[in-house]
């Protein structure tokens, strides 16, 4: 089965205008453009065909094409990732089995999330899309709820339910649990991770579907999926010791790079 990693970037953010091109240091002191360094985590992952960069803005594509990356141009009225996924992978000929949208605020996303995603859809051919999940530790969920605190909108959770069939995703810390948690303990809430594997019809589908009003509350593409009673996936992966964590706001990059130091991540 043909594979192919889209990396949506846009530069007009709501929240971070420029993003992509922001610049993180790594444990060796090395300064990398987030866009470099989600590329480079789209590299790593195995069994894949092919990895683009799907963008609106020359400056990204620019970019892009300075770290020798095959760039498409998309329309500036993508809605969001999906949309200029789908548009991408039509102009790439639309000929792939699997595409997977590595949405380029996760530098952190390590290459076995995307493989275990891949090998989800393989095995479960019925699934239109699929996304990673993974179980919060203390320190995890505990920024999450600092987030919210200080009115920032920070990850997204996400609730499964029988078959690990998606019930809702939220930028709102759920479920709900009263208990304290330190650093280390395990939690009941899980991280939704920015990843999604989809099948070519139901992505090439995905633009001319109304924007319901899930959607438009929480902005967070994939409830399109769950508004138009399709089923996601969520396939749990494991954090094999490492932290995860996505580039939202201003103030993350500090925290991505206090986790390149603690674990030796150039």
């Amino acid at each position: 089965m043909k594979t192919v990693i889209v990396i949506p970037a846009r530069y007009a953010s709501t929240r971070y205008p420029g993003k992509p091109l922001v610049s993180l240091t790594g444990a060796k002191g090395e300064a990398r453009t987030l866009l470099e360094r989600s590329w480079r985590a789209a590299l790593a992952v195995d069994g894949i065909d092919r990895v683009v960069i799907a963008t609106d803005d020359e400056r990204i594509e620019a970019a892009g094409q300075a770290l020798g990356a095959e760039v498409v141009m998309t329309s500036p009225e993508a809605a969001n990732g999906t949309e200029r996924v789908s548009e991408a992978h039509e102009k790439l000929g639309g000929d792939f089995d699997i595409v997977v949208n590595l949405q380029g605020d996760a530098p952190l996303t390590p290459a076995w999330f995307v493989e275990d995603l891949v090998a989800a859809m393989k095995a479960n051919p019925e699934a239109d899309i699929a996304t990673p999940v993974l179980r919060c530790d203390g320190r995890a969920l505990n920024g999450f709820l600092e987030d919210r605190r200080e009115g920032r909108v920070g990850g997204t959770t996400a609730v499964f339910g029988a078959g690990n069939r998606g019930l809702y995703f939220s930028k709102e810390v759920i479920p709900f649990t009263s208990a304290t948690y330190v650093d280390e303990d395990e939690t009941p809430v899980f991280h939704h991770v920015g990843v999604y594997a989809y099948r070519p019809a139901a992505l090439a589908d995905y633009p001319s579907w109304p924007v319901g009003p899930l959607e438009t509350l929480e902005g967070l593409e994939q409830l399109r999926f769950l508004e138009q009673g399709r089923d996601v996936l969520c396939v749990e992966v494991q954090s094999r010791g490492q932290e995860f964590w996505e580039l939202n706001n201003p103030g993350d990059v500090a925290r991505i790079e206090a986790i390149f130091a603690r674990h030796g991540l150039a």
